[in-house]
């Protein structure tokens, strides 16, 4: 059969895009994460909207194609530590993100409270998003990123174990022999959705990073109590922070999507300000010409 000559200058031309456009999944240590050395070989769990059975913890590279200005977000999705809400609540926000020009990484990490799960969220979770972002910083160049400028955001969940990385140890191994591990974890900033209580310190530290807080007072997790405590700790500590409670919205309304109310369908809209607002959305200086 022979091909319309339009056809074979098209495919000429146009090669498909598909397999270099697809997000990348890379995993956080190529020779398996340490704590899961008995269960590595096990596959992975998806269906629906939840990702389970998480044994070789990765990033998600989700890359802006226009107008990126070099600042990226790891993402953290929510599910109580049982599963990972990863499509609406990593791939959706990583997308939107791109949008202003943001790359994202969206985490799936280690399930603490999975029927059967050997881990625990003070260890595996903490250590495979600290990780996360040292592997963003460490290959900050070849993806476009300042790593003086790679925040972290977490819903439900995942908010707390952004807290457990926002603010507790931070610093690399001067001498460790992964130079992975050499680099600081500390987010540049936050992005706290209605997140849960653990993480949340007694009293912020001194580096604690620039915050965004969002949630909606019916929640009915408790997540607006949580939301109200980090906002006085921050004020207490005059590190920035905004903090957004919506009169009506309850738990996990992910990127907004499926909610009827318009309060909750634009509040990207609201963490898109503050991150414009806080310079985030600019171009850093090291690209501008």
């Amino acid at each position: 059969m022979r091909l319309p000559k339009l056809l074979i200058a098209f495919l000429v031309l146009c090669p498909p895009l598909l397999a270099d456009d697809a997000p990348k999944e890379i995993p956080l240590w190529p020779n398996g994460a340490p704590g899961s050395e008995g269960r590595r070989g096990e596959a992975e769990l998806a269906k629906d909207y939840w990702v389970r059975n998480i044994h070789n913890p990765s990033i998600t590279v989700y890359l802006p194609k226009e107008k990126a200005n070099g600042t990226a977000v790891v993402i953290c999705p929510g599910g109580g530590h049982r599963e990972l809400v990863f499509n609406a609540e990593g791939a959706e926000p990583a997308r939107f993100l791109n949008s202003l020009g943001v790359a994202a990484f969206a985490l799936k990490y280690r399930l603490a409270r999975e029927a059967g799960s050997p881990y625990k969220i003070e260890d595996h979770a903490r250590e495979d998003a600290k990780r996360a972002m040292r592997l963003v910083r460490r290959r900050a160049a070849e993806w476009n990123v300042d790593p003086r400028r790679v925040g972290m955001m977490g819903f439900s969940a995942g908010g707390e174990v952004l807290s457990m990385v926002a603010f507790g140890p931070s610093a690399g191994d001067s001498a460790a022999p992964d130079p992975i591990d050499r680099l600081s974890s500390r987010p540049d900033f936050a992005l706290f959705i209605y997140p849960g209580p653990l993480g949340v310190p007694g009293m912020l530290p001194a580096d604690a990073p620039p915050a965004f807080l969002l949630v909606a007072d019916d929640d009915e997790t408790g997540a607006a109590g949580v939301i109200t405590t980090l906002l006085e700790r921050y004020r207490e500590a005059h590190v920035p922070v905004e903090a957004h409670v919506f009169a009506h919205g309850r738990h996990a309304f992910n990127m907004g999507n499926r909610s009827s109310l318009v309060s909750i369908k634009a509040w990207p809209q609201r963490m898109a300000d503050w991150l414009a607002d806080s310079g985030l959305l600019s171009q850093t200086p090291s690209d501008k010409p």
